[in-house]
């Protein structure tokens, strides 16, 4: 299954949540469609189930290959499969090198990784699902500190979560712990996730 390329506002409706994490998509807080909001019969609890993983999955913007693979990893792992499900998508270099406000997006950002702009530890990396360990160092490669895309990303950073440290200076971050749930999206409900993939 291809990444969802298509309208991405109607997606953010449709689900309830602001995608870009800007919030100007839900403006109209009711799903796309002619008809109008209330006309959406009551979800059933696989429709709720599947909901919520289609959230996730969007709000990473991963396909739905990569998202059950990473999902089956953390299952593996001591703990709640939810929790270590949602640490390790937030592990991910592309969503880190958003979070550090090196790109306005995930999009963004995994286009940074992916054309090699980004090292960690010194050495480049360009696989955007590379899963960064606390303590690593993720910069980027000096040619590319001075890009206008990641000038203007930084001048418009009004957040830094916790678990991460950001050098201005340098223009260098550091993945000082793992997140913990009360820092992970709040809207995503990754119990239902977990039960979905139980079936």
């Amino acid at each position: 299954m291809s990444r969802y390329t298509g309208p991405k506002f109607k997606l953010s409706r449709r689900l309830g949540i602001s995608l870009s994490g800007t919030g100007k998509e839900l403006k109209r807080p009711f799903p796309p469609g002619q008809h109008g909001p209330g006309q959406r019969k009551k979800l059933s609890g696989y429709g709720v189930q599947l909901q919520e993983k289609q959230k996730l999955r969007h709000m990473y913007g991963l396909n739905e290959k990569q998202f059950r693979n990473l999902f089956d990893k953390a299952t593996k792992l001591k703990g709640i499969a939810g929790e270590n499900f949602m640490i390790m998508l937030e592990s991910r270099l592309d969503n880190l090198v958003y979070r550090l406000g090196l790109s306005n997006s995930r999009a963004g950002a995994r286009q940074l990784v992916a054309h090699g702009h980004v090292t960690v530890n010194g050495k480049k990396v360009d696989i955007p699902s590379y899963i960064v360990a606390t303590g690593d160092v993720i910069s980027l490669r000096e040619r590319s500190q001075n890009l206008s895309t990641v000038k203007e990303a930084l001048a418009n950073r009004n957040y830094l979560p916790a678990y991460l440290e950001f050098s201005e200076s340098s223009v260098e971050g550091k993945y000082i712990r793992l997140p913990e749930r009360s820092e992970l999206p709040q809207e995503i409900d990754e119990k239902q996730i977990v039960e979905f993939y139980s079936r």
